[in-house]
């Protein structure tokens, strides 16, 4: 049985070593993370570690399908807080006790690794909505959730945050996926431009048609980022930059793209390091005049099962749908002190910054 986690036991290791197991992987993802604070940062971390090593252990297996039984049968292990003896396993172990992390997120995104392993052709936006939600709509749930957001209205914008993101990534990775033989681009798109998709696959090459469906897919993603944006006013102050800055980071890949003339297939576009140095500037400042709009947009129909399993799960441990995170009193005295900390560590790196200048 788990014990709770506690920062001062050696579960911390787990989460220390998932940091440099994770070195190298997602820059964007960790230039955000360093605006989190240390406990949910440890938590995130830990989360984005296991569905790194699981993704890749599906991507790289000569049999996905025994892959996807064993990851399942991990997700037991952890789930009944008996994991296996692995860094990744421990670590999100401790996240889903400490958390009561919803297991159908999870389940989620394994769903999307199993699609993945189909090679599933997507016919409509729609459908690519649906995949998105699995691999990265039920990631930004969890991200919501770890953060003490359970609301309805904020886990949905979170999932849409997450949809766009994966809607990026289709829209930079067109030629990759195509050589590895998988396509995400919406069919009835790609028919509409007069390409038959697969003979498009036997020769992956940019055309005019190619383009116009990337522009539009990037289109979708910049509506959905716009939508997303506004779920960043219901987080507690001291997550709201890092998860702007994300947010920012990954729209600006698309307008990389666009500045790369579409061309996703014999190009990767990746945002440059003083850019996203300027966009965390930017998140740090603009986040904080953020709103929430009177009247809330539906959630997008492919991510509002996994608004309800997290109501759900509300329901099942009575816990709060939003407002202060749910802990101790010795933990809540721990966040108060560690938010005033942070306060007064900004104060003196702007007083020493004026004083320079």
């Amino acid at each position: 049985m788990l014990e709770p986690y506690d920062k001062n036991a050696a579960h911390l290791r787990d989460f220390d070593e998932c940091v440099a197991l994770m070195r190298g992987g997602s820059k964007t993802f960790f230039a955000a993370s360093k605006l989190l604070p240390k406990r949910v940062r440890q938590a995130s971390i830990a989360l984005y570690a296991f569905c790194r090593v699981a993704d890749d252990l599906v991507d790289h297996s000569t049999h996905p399908r025994a892959s996807l039984e064993q990851l399942q049968h991990r997700l037991d292990l952890i789930y009944d807080q008996n994991p296996m003896d692995v860094i990744e396993d421990h670590a999100l172990s401790h996240v889903v006790h400490q958390f009561k992390l919803p297991r159908a997120l999870l389940d989620a995104l394994m769903e999307g690794f199993a699609w993945d392993t189909e090679t599933r052709l997507y016919p409509t936006l729609e459908s690519v909505h649906d995949y998105g939600a699995r691999v990265a709509g039920s990631v930004g749930a969890m991200m919501s959730w770890i953060m003490g957001a359970r609301n309805a209205h904020t886990l949905a914008r979170a999932c849409e945050l997450g949809v766009a993101m994966q809607l990026t990534n289709i829209a930079r990775d067109v030629g990759e996926d195509a050589r590895n033989g998988r396509l995400y681009l919406p069919l009835e798109w790609l028919h509409q431009e007069g390409i038959d998709h697969v003979q498009w696959l036997q020769n992956p090459v940019l055309t005019p048609g190619i383009q116009a469906v990337v522009g539009r897919l990037l289109d979708e993603a910049d509506r959905l980022y716009q939508r997303s944006s506004v779920g960043v006013a219901d987080l507690a102050p001291e997550f709201r930059a890092a998860i702007f800055s994300a947010r920012l980071i990954y729209a600006e890949i698309g307008q990389v793209l666009r500045a790369n003339q579409l061309d996703s297939i014999q190009q990767r576009s990746v945002v440059p390091l003083s850019r996203k140095l300027w966009l965390l500037c930017q998140a740090k400042l603009q986040a904080p005049w953020i709103v929430t709009p009177k009247v809330a947009e539906p959630a997008l129909p492919a991510i509002a099962y996994l608004v309800q399993a997290c109501k759900e799960q509300c329901a099942r441990y009575g816990l709060k749908h939003e407002g202060f995170p749910n802990r101790g009193f010795p933990e809540r005295v721990e966040w108060v002190l560690e938010l005033i900390e942070r306060r007064l560590e900004d104060n003196e790196q702007f007083m020493n910054t004026s004083t320079k200048s």
